[in-house]
């Protein structure tokens, strides 16, 4: 094995920087595809990964620092951009108190109280001032990942999308202000140096965001920019924005590509679909790799020598730091007290966190540089004080070297404590559910109400969903949730509260609306967990490419056998029900089936844990355990004995 490891460790070390390149995608993508699998957050796996192949080669070795860096800045601008472009003011129209809050009264707060943590454990007040303002971040690349498997309530989810991606680059500039302070009180003192650079970022990013934003939302209205270079342009737009602010004010580029987002995907008429879904497949790329390569610079020495602090500081990010700075800084808002504990056990870190420590961990160093450069042309008084101030940020520079581990290490484990334990907290707090199993129906036929009546009383969380309030008077008088609202709309699209639903089954009276809302929402459900009712007539299976409707434009078709709308509502018209059976030993799927005959239509299967799967032709049924909703006819010799429809029934053998 030792052999093994060595040799596996001698080509990864003489690998080009192309094919080391090759390796970091090829593993992050692995890492996430089985991250996914296992549901637990793939940044554990990414880094984790990242360490090992660190003490192989590192990232600094093949490409060099310079490459390395300007690729992490640039990718990490492109996340930011991607993020951004998501806000929408319309989502916290109610929140915009909370939310300025959070971006500023939180900050502070935290600020204050990551600093005092970090210097009462040791670290120069300076370099503790930097850890805070690096750590007041929420990491919006480990968020986004939960969320999306968490659901939570619509007012949470924005909350945390808007600190998670507004605050990133706060603390990004923040820390760079700190910096300018430290290096700036050694010659013309602190106040002017911050004053300045502060004033130069917030022009710098606001004007290139003017500028450029117009220019580009002018050229989307008028039609000027084809639809296959939408995502190209932008990225051109956002990756230029970053490059041309920094080089006008250091660290300003994460700011700039921040209000940039936010301004194009708040302008009206703007249709950014295909934007979004370029960029979101550019950061599941860009953060897989960007944890495997910044984690391999980080040693296990490193990791040892800082544990213990680690685990003092780590405790008091978590137990004092986040719910105090929450409670305190959304005090007196419109947020509830179930809502505010949420976010105070929510606040991971992520990739800005990591790339920006390990850029000022090395800013110390080079100040000191340039320092001693200049003493050396220098002479008397001046070159002694030259030497003084290259000592003390060579001093400062190595206290900024124990920052890179202990990041980390907060990184890791702030992923794994809020990432594995948040959906747990999230149920009791009844605000989201860490396995979603609600059903979102679209149409109200009154097979759906029989069904979602059923699922209702199993505890499966239900909504029905219809274009007309009329149609949907059966589902209120049965207590269910309903919803008046075209599908299609941009509310539902974009703003309907999704939380507690996993499945979506697309049930009108119109194929192609159930079609378009499949295609819709599977970025919502995934592919997996988004159904469509089969189309009427032979649109598929007949082997013609001119006669099937196209695989990608439908989504997966429900229910054993898979039957169109009309088919259903046809035979419920005939007498047919909807009814709940539980299966046994004594009452197997396959007994159910032949009491009940050919007619049968299964609709969902329920375990006995309490996990729903809509049945079809290709899903794994159980055999004798949970129970079976199907729609039946019920044999004469049950008639009489038969409860009413939307109620369980275990008829006999």
């Amino acid at each position: 094995m030792t052999a093994i490891a060595a040799g596996l460790a001698e080509t990864v070390s003489s690998l080009s920087p192309g094919a080391y390149l090759t390796l970091i995608v090829a593993v992050s993508v692995v890492c996430q595809w089985i991250a996914w699998r296992l549901k637990i957050p793939s940044i554990l796996l990414l880094l984790l990964v990242g360490f090992g192949l660190g003490m192989m080669v590192t990232a600094d070795e093949v490409l060099g620092q310079d490459m390395l860096f300007d690729g992490v800045r640039l990718t990490v601008g492109i996340i930011l951009f991607e993020g951004s472009l998501q806000l929408r003011l319309r989502h916290v129209d109610d929140l915009r108190k909370p939310v300025f809050r959070l971006c500023t009264t939180t900050v502070a707060l935290a600020w204050a109280m990551i600093t005092a943590a970090a210097w009462v454990l040791g670290f120069d007040i300076r370099v503790a001032l930097l850890i805070g303002a690096i750590l007041v971040v929420t990491g919006p690349t480990v968020i986004a990942p939960i969320l999306r498997s968490l659901r939570p309530t619509r007012r949470v989810s924005a909350l945390l999308r808007w600190e998670g991606i507004i605050v990133d680059p706060i603390g990004a500039v923040l820390a760079l202000l700190v910096f300018q302070g430290v290096v700036g009180s050694l010659e013309e003192g602190a106040a002017p140096a911050v004053t300045i650079a502060l004033a130069k970022t917030l022009a710098v990013s606001i004007g290139i965001t003017v500028v450029l934003g117009v220019g580009l939302a002018q050229l989307m209205r008028r039609r000027m920019i084809p639809d296959f270079l939408h995502g190209v342009v932008f990225l051109a737009v956002a990756v230029t924005a970053l490059v041309v602010s920094d080089s006008l004010q250091e660290e300003s580029g994460l700011l700039t590509v921040t209000l940039l987002g936010v301004y194009l995907g708040n302008r009206p008429g703007l249709h950014l679909e295909r934007v979004v879904e370029f960029k979101e497949h550019l950061q599941v790329l860009f953060v897989g790799a960007l944890f495997v390569l910044l984690a391999g610079r980080v040693t296990p020495e490193q990791l040892i020598d800082v544990a213990p602090k680690a685990a003092i500081f780590l405790a008091l990010l978590v137990l004092v730091v986040r719910p105090v700075s929450i409670y305190l800084g959304l005090w007196r808002t419109k947020v509830t007290m179930k809502e505010r504990t949420l976010l105070a056990g929510m606040a991971p870190r992520g990739i800005v966190a990591a790339a920006v420590t390990s850029v000022f961990a090395l800013s110390f160093g080079n100040a000191a540089d340039r320092f001693v450069r200049r003493a050396e042309t220098a002479d008397g008084t001046e070159q002694e004080t030259f030497y003084a101030h290259a000592d003390q940020l060579a001093r400062l520079s190595a206290q900024a070297e124990q920052m890179v581990p202990l990041v980390f290490l907060v990184i890791v484990a702030t992923v794994a404590i809020y990432g594995l334990s948040v959906g747990r907290l999230a149920e009791r707090l009844g605000l989201a559910s860490a396995d979603p199993q609600g059903v979102l129906f679209v149409g109200a036929a009154s097979w759906v109400v029989q069904s979602a009546t059923l699922l209702k009383d199993s505890k499966i969380p239900v909504r029905v969903v219809a274009r007309n309030f009329a149609s949907l008077a059966d589902a209120r008088m049965a207590g269910l949730d309903t919803m008046t609202a075209n599908i299609l709309s941009e509310y539902a699209v974009k703003d309907m509260d999704m939380s507690g639903m996993g499945t979506f089954i697309a049930a009108t009276p119109e194929d192609e609306t159930n079609a378009t809302a499949a295609r819709e929402f599977s970025h919502v459900f995934g592919t997996a967990q988004t159904y469509q009712l089969r189309r009427d007539g032979r649109t598929v299976g007949t082997g013609s490419p001119m006669k099937d409707t196209a695989g990608h434009l439908s989504g997966r078709f429900a229910f054993d056998p898979p039957i169109s709308r009309a088919e259903l509502d046809r035979r419920m018209w005939s007498g047919m029900t909807v009814k709940q059976t539980a299966l046994s030993p004594k009452f197997t799927l396959a007994d159910f089936k032949e009491h009940y005959g050919p007619e049968t239509v299964l609709l969902f299967f329920l375990s006995n844990s309490g996990a729903v799967t809509v049945a079809g032709p290709n899903i794994r049924a159980p055999r004798d355990s949970g129970s079976v909703i199907a729609m039946v006819r019920v044999p004469a010799e049950d008639a009489a004995e038969a409860p009413p429809a939307g109620h369980t029934a275990e008829p006999t053998a």
